[in-house]
């Protein structure tokens, strides 16, 4: 992608913005190499990838990874055959071991299914020997030295090597305890010259001690001697620092040859904790900047930004003011103006920066519901690129970049232009700053330009494509307020800048009387159309409150309504138990009657067993009354619910138990309602305005490829195992028969002592997800098995 474009919008300026959030140089550097690319598939693939680590950093532990060390010369130097890796680059070598094991451990063991299929390339990278590492470990110590543990040799070596320095030290200070005091220097003591243990004596007393001298003084009149005594036992000391030398040296080459046929793993390693950890930074950027996950489109569909931001400026602590922006798939060219100060230059390179971000996997400082366009190039001309160096005027720099743009641009482009026109006589610039737009926006090419000539601002109606906006500017303060205005061209507001200034009154008369009529109507019509955007965009947002308020009023009234409808049907069910009650009563006193009537006449009798049955089947009518007012909803006797449903308003489902959810479209007789993530058209009678919020659908992880099958038993055998070891072998193969969506599992626990089949019979009846569970039939194996039904 165009360099010169990537430096005017500063995108190496955020990189390395982003690449401060990584946790290892190499990390940081991996950041600063990120450029845009065009391949769609691969876009999704690495905000994929971003999301995932964004959901490991946020989550309640959040996971962590350890410095990725730079072993990439270490392992340039494994490449040679029969080389000898020094100890700090075995040192490195082990630690990188050592990261990317821990990484792999806590990757497979804390991340969910979804996280772990996301980034299974970089999981799979990671190399894991814990035998090379444990051997470099013991080896070699943190300051990169050898361990005397690391051999028996060694440390024999070392043994032997530290008693006989010992001896010749305690032999040298008898030596030196002997001389004469005229003999004797100041500084009295044992020292090592050349390899060699010596003692200093006066140069004139080197006749009487005799030895080797192996130094002297600056001044020549000390001299460091190696006595004749000392000298057998120098030689030993000497014999054994070579061979410790030839020992560590041996041990070197072998963890060199233990490591060898690893390099290409290793450098694999290597890569994808360097992956990881800029992945790291680019989700901790996104989380710092609140970046949510927008959605991406063709470049001939248009964009839609919603509450973007220029991270460069949140950074510095700026209270940023956010913007809304769309374009439509037919408008291919956004004429932005208005007065100095005003932000346009920010506005225009944070839409370029916002795409390039995206297209290099970096997430862009806006809200959710934005859509950021695809581009195979960015062409910018911003500001003032006058060069001495190429004989460049600040007008022939600009002309030089947009001739570039005018032989480069495609339908696929996004062109930036600042100021467009300026530099030169306002009428030429105008008419070349036109032709220009008018050539990109007949070549679809997706242009933002901002300019002050009011000549520019008639091409919107001139051209098809072509759409005014401006930045709007507080006549009272004076002050720019950053909000972007789409559909409205902006005023320079030069003259009453001047006139706050303080200009002399007959020079801003003069000057307001040299402006041309028509300029001073139109100025007079935008001053015009703003005042009534501002007016409208009051009403709005108070029609908007009205709208809310009134929503809510009508969601208190139906939840009040329902209150009412469910005391009367529990009013009703109480009368009716009440009468039910009182026939009850009734019956038993009829049962006395007959009682006493029984010795009466045959015609008696009859009568008894008459008023019994109808008193029995009074009591029958109203308990199946009573079965009736249980079994009905609770807003029995509402009737077709005739409530305007408009979309997003939020209402309960009843075809689905009363779910919440969120109206998307409104159809004919139905509606699509959002029920967490899913979408499914029903009656509008079946909906019921709520006073509840919409459940926020959790941010999904696109995946690219196959998520791995769940394999769970369909059965598993207790049989030889105690009490006390079954439980977590009979929840984990219930978990797993829930993942893997079995509505059946056998446990084979045996007949025995009956102890197995109680135990699993306790833990199934406290278990939430068993529906049901029953000792297995004659064919199934009887009482030795359970059959669980799960949910």
């Amino acid at each position: 992608m165009n360099s010169h474009a990537l430096n005017v919008i500063e995108f190496p300026r955020t990189l390395a913005l982003i690449s401060e959030r990584a946790t290892s140089a190499l990390g940081a550097e991996r950041v600063r190499e990120l450029r845009p690319i065009t391949d769609r598939d691969e876009i999704e693939r690495e905000h994929a990838r971003v999301a995932a680590v964004r959901s490991l950093l946020s989550a309640d532990e959040p996971w962590q990874l350890d410095g990725v060390p730079d072993a990439r010369s270490a392992l340039t130097r494994l490449r040679v055959e029969r080389s000898t890796l020094a100890a700090p680059d075995l040192l490195i070598l082990g630690s990188l071991l050592r990261t990317s094991r821990l990484t792999r451990e806590s990757l497979r063991g804390r991340a969910s299914p979804v996280v772990t299929a996301v980034l299974s390339r970089q999981i799979e990278l990671l190399f894991v020997n814990r035998a090379i590492e444990e051997l470099v470990e013991r080896a070699i110590d943190e300051d990169g030295q050898i361990r005397d543990d690391a051999s028996g040799a060694l440390r024999k070596i070392r043994r032997e090597l530290k008693g006989s320095q010992g001896e010749l030290i305690r032999l040298l200070e008898r030596a030196m305890s002997k001389l004469e005091p005229h003999q004797r220097v100041a500084d009295m003591s044992v020292t090592v010259r050349n390899g060699r243990y010596v003692i200093p004596v006066r140069r004139e007393a080197h006749g009487a001690v005799g030895g080797i001298v192996h130094d002297a003084s600056a001044t020549g009149g000390t001299l460091f001697v190696e006595p004749p005594a000392a000298v057998e036992a120098g030689n030993r000391i000497r014999e054994l620092q070579i061979e410790e030398v030839e020992e560590i040296d041996r041990i070197l080459a072998d963890l060199t040859d233990k490591l060898r046929p690893h390099r290409e793993a290793l450098a694999g390693s290597l890569d994808s904790l360097t992956t990881l950890d800029s992945l790291v930074a680019r989700a901790r950027f996104a989380i710092e900047f609140r970046c949510a996950p927008a959605d991406l489109s063709d470049s001939t569909d248009g964009f839609k930004i919603v509450q973007g931001r220029h991270p460069l400026l949140t950074a510095q602590g700026i209270e940023v003011v956010p913007f809304d922006l769309s374009m439509a798939p037919g408008e291919r060219t956004l004429l932005i103006s208005g007065p100095n100060t005003g932000g346009k230059t920010v506005l225009l390179k944070a839409l370029g920066l916002f795409s390039t971000l995206v297209q290099s996997g970096i997430p862009a400082p806006v809200a959710a519901g934005s859509r950021i366009a695809i581009f195979d190039d960015i062409y910018a001309d911003v500001g003032d690129e006058q060069s001495i160096l190429a004989s460049l005027s600040t007008f022939s720099a600009h002309l030089k970049n947009l001739a570039e743009v005018l032989s480069s641009a495609t339908n696929h482009s996004l062109v930036l232009i600042d100021e467009l026109g300026s530099g030169t006589d306002p009428i030429e610039g105008a008419a070349l700053g036109a032709a220009i737009l008018e050539a990109l926006t007949t070549r679809g090419t997706l242009s933002i330009a901002t300019t002050h000539l009011g000549a520019l601002k008639e091409l919107a109606t001139e051209v098809e494509g072509v759409v005014n906006a401006s930045l709007q500017f507080d006549p009272v303060a004076l002050a720019p307020t950053y909000l972007l205005t789409k559909g409205i061209p902006g005023r320079s507001y030069g003259i009453s800048i001047a006139r706050r200034l303080h200009l002399p009154a007959e020079v801003l008369t003069r000057a307001e009387e040299r402006i041309p009529g028509d300029e001073r109507r139109v100025t007079a019509l935008l001053a015009e159309l703003e005042a009534r955007e501002k007016e409208l965009s009051a009403i709005e947002r108070e029609t908007g409150e009205i709208a809310r308020d009134a929503k809510d009023r009508a969601r208190r009234v139906a939840e009040r309504e329902r209150n009412v409808r469910e005391r009367e049907r529990e009013i009703e069910r109480a009368s009716r138990s009440e009468a039910r009650q009182y026939l009850l009563e009734a019956r038993a006193e009829v049962e006395r009657t007959i009682r006493e009537l029984k010795a009466a006449s045959e015609q008696g009798e009859e009568a008894a067993r008459e008023a019994r049955k109808r008193v029995e089947g009074l009591a029958a009518a109203q308990g199946r009354e009573l079965d009736r007012i249980a079994q009905e909803p609770a807003t029995r006797g509402e009737g077709p619910d005739n409530t305007e449903v408009n979309i997003g308003d939020v209402v309960e489902v009843g075809t689905l138990g009363g779910r919440i959810g969120k109206v998307v479209e409104v159809r004919d007789g139905e509606a699509v309602v959002a029920v967490g993530v899913m979408k499914l058209a029903v009656p509008r009678t079946s909906l019921r305005i709520s006073s509840a919020e919409a459940a926020t659908p959790e941010v999904s992880v696109a995946i690219r490829g196959d998520l791995p099958e769940v394999h769970a038993p369909s059965e598993i055998d207790l049989r030889g195992m105690r009490v006390g070891e079954i439980e977590d072998i009979v929840m984990h193969a219930v978990d797993a028969a829930v993942r893997a969506d079995l509505k059946t599992l056998r446990i084979i626990h045996g007949k025995g002592t009956g102890a197995l089949r109680e135990r699993v019979t306790e833990m199934l009846r406290k278990e939430s997800r068993v529906t049901n569970f029953r000792l297995g039939a004659w064919n199934e194996g009887g009482a030795g098995v359970t059959v669980v039904e799960l949910k």
